[in-house]
């Protein structure tokens, strides 16, 4: 017997106590989706670190959901192949010829080219980018669900857009495949995907909609806008803080979507708390990001990319400043998103600047692995890699490998030169910055970003606001231990792990950070670099190793059961919406 007839049997037949009834069964059996539509703007699309969200949990969704799991991303490589996306011409065949001639939508299908390959639609959605759509689905908003965009600007109006399109490709597929008595979620990532869920709510109840928002926006904004997220968080109000930054329309959309929909989460604790602030919302469930560890190398071939990894990384340093670089280097590093405050770019450097001075034991190299605005490759470091000889003199501003769209005007050289941290032949610690995508083809390194990281000795990842942490995590998935911070959701999970404050037990180190203890935090992080650079072989190997076991523990097997439960939730509170509605 399919479930919602047994649901409607309990209607029926206990009247009394039909509601409750509905929930504890739900409850107990733990309803699992028959169908889940899932979207992103980072579907096939990497920006940040939603898409290694995805991207990895994607496997252990596709294991337990085989092919009953979609995905659905922007459609947005028209001018060149998207190497994400594997097009195919019998997916789904019979409803991309309903879809594009019944109900007028520009979609491709095929499958996610990640592990696991899902499937994966991909949504042209510029044609609804017409004033009378736009208009008529921002009234249909506020008049349903109290969405304010009167003051959107920017990417408001392509990231609705978008969503809108979504909203049809799930009802159009739910109708095509006749989805009716099919337990069905559709779950959204952030606000940018906000109309779809209420989209679906106000056109197809039947459909459970979680929404998870991985960092509010006007939190995001706070921080970005140089005001103190923590120590005054109980003394903001999310809505007058969205007028005074001018996010009033994005922030709208993200708390009206948190408010209405079956199930809300969010990744972090940290995260949960400022959501109660300043959206007036408690998430239903914290659904913590894992991690798939299927390419992640191990035995021989890491030490072989270990050993690539290294030399690469010293030769490209070596001939910047030419300098004579040693084997037993400490190379660090920080990587992750251009936020120079937020993800603590800034303390990275500064905490640097304070290792030249105290003059290590061994030779430091930093590496700042932030994508920037760039011109391609610096052409005079391509002519060195190529003639592979010792560099007679360093180049000229010695501390970047790619060249900079008006570099004067880079917060990370600014701060360089403010330090006067150019690299000068005698310091004992260097940074450079390489402001490419690491993608294995950007004309220097021309290794990924993993296989760089596993070459490194340790990352630095000082966040002052971080609702996980994937940078850290995926540091420490490769046995490279990392420091990060009490204001990262990660380091949060990692302390509750049992991470010890003044030890490398689990090859994590939590530096605590506040509103106002940025040079006590940066004078900390320096001594733990400079105790590290003291350690022998052995103690940093058994570091690595306590670290990759750590990581273990954030596998996609674990954290997979908190999405589990957010079905649940979703499925529970979809049942009382329409018992609601019903009566």
């Amino acid at each position: 017997m399919k479930i919602q007839t047994k649901i409607r049997f309990l209607r029926e037949k206990i009247v009394p106590l039909q509601g409750f009834c509905i929930i504890v069964y739900i409850i107990v059996m733990k309803i699992t989706p028959d169908y889940i539509f899932e979207s992103s703007w980072e579907v096939c699309n990497k920006v940040g670190g939603i898409y290694t969200v995805l991207s990895t949990r994607a496997k252990t969704l596709q294991t337990l959901f085989p092919d009953k799991v979609i995905f659905i991303g922007p459609d947005l490589w028209k001018e060149s192949e998207n190497t994400d996306f594997i097009e195919s011409k019998t997916l789904l065949k019979g409803w991309k010829n309903h879809a594009d001639k019944k109900d007028n939508l520009n979609v491709r299908v095929g499958r996610w080219n990640i592990p696991g390959k899902p499937l994966v639609i991909l949504v042209d959605f510029h044609s609804y980018t017409n004033s009378k759509i736009k208009d008529s689905l921002y009234y249909d908003m506020w008049e349903n669900f109290e969405v304010d965009s009167m003051a959107a600007y920017g990417d408001y109006d392509e990231a609705c857009m978008f969503a809108y399109a979504t909203g049809q490709v799930i009802e159009s597929l739910y109708y095509y495949l006749k989805l009716s008595d099919k337990n069905v979620i559709a779950h959204v990532h952030e606000w940018m995907l906000g109309m779809t869920a209420l989209y679906l709510q106000n056109r197809i109840p039947e459909i459970a909609t979680v929404f998870t928002t991985h960092a509010t926006s006007i939190g995001r904004s706070i921080c970005g806008n140089d005001k103190p997220l923590y120590s005054q968080l109980t003394n903001y109000n999310g809505d007058q803080m969205a007028r005074e930054l001018n996010m009033k329309a994005k922030h709208s959309l993200e708390k009206q979507t948190a408010l209405h929909v079956d199930c809300f989460t969010t990744v972090s604790e940290l995260t949960a708390i400022e959501c109660r602030q300043l959206l007036e919302k408690s998430p239903d469930i914290v659904t913590p990001n894992g991690f798939e560890f299927n390419f992640v190398p191990s035995g021989e071939q890491a030490d072989v990319k270990r050993k690539i990894a290294r030399e690469t990384l010293i030769r490209v340093a070596s001939l910047l400043t030419s300098e004579s670089i040693s084997d037993d280097v400490l190379l660090v590093a920080i990587s992750g998103r251009y936020e120079f405050k937020n993800k603590g770019i800034d303390l990275f450097i500064e905490s640097l600047n304070r290792v030249r001075w105290a003059n290590p034991q061994k030779p430091v190299i930093a590496y700042i692995m932030v994508p920037a605005w760039i011109d391609g490759a610096r052409v005079d470091l391509q002519n060195r890699l190529q003639r592979k000889k010792a560099a007679q003199s360093p180049l000229p501003y010695p501390y970047y490998t790619h060249n900079l769209n008006h570099p004067e005007d880079d917060k990370v050289c600014s701060y360089l030169l403010y330090l006067n941290f150019t690299n000068q032949k005698a310091s004992t610690a260097k940074i450079l910055f390489a402001p490419s995508y690491l993608n294995g083809n950007d004309g220097i390194f021309n290794l990924s970003y993993y296989d760089l990281l596993i070459g490194l000795d340790l990352t630095v990842f000082p966040s002052y606001y971080e609702p996980w942490g994937y940078t850290p995590l995926e540091s420490i998935a490769f046995g490279v231990p990392t420091i990060t911070t009490n204001l990262a959701g990660f380091g949060l999970w990692a302390k509750g792990e049992g991470t010890g404050k003044n030890n490398w037990n689990q090859g994590v180190r939590i530096v605590e950070r506040t509103d106002t203890n940025y040079f006590d935090a940066a004078e900390e992080i320096k001594e733990i670099i400079i105790d590290y650079s003291k350690l022998s072989p052995k103690q940093t190997g058994s570091i690595g190793e306590a670290a990759q076991t750590l990581s273990r523990k954030a596998d996609w097997a674990h954290f997979i059961e908190y999405y589990l439960r957010a079905y649940t939730i979703a499925f529970e509170n979809k049942e009382k919406r329409l018992y609601k509605y019903e009566n």
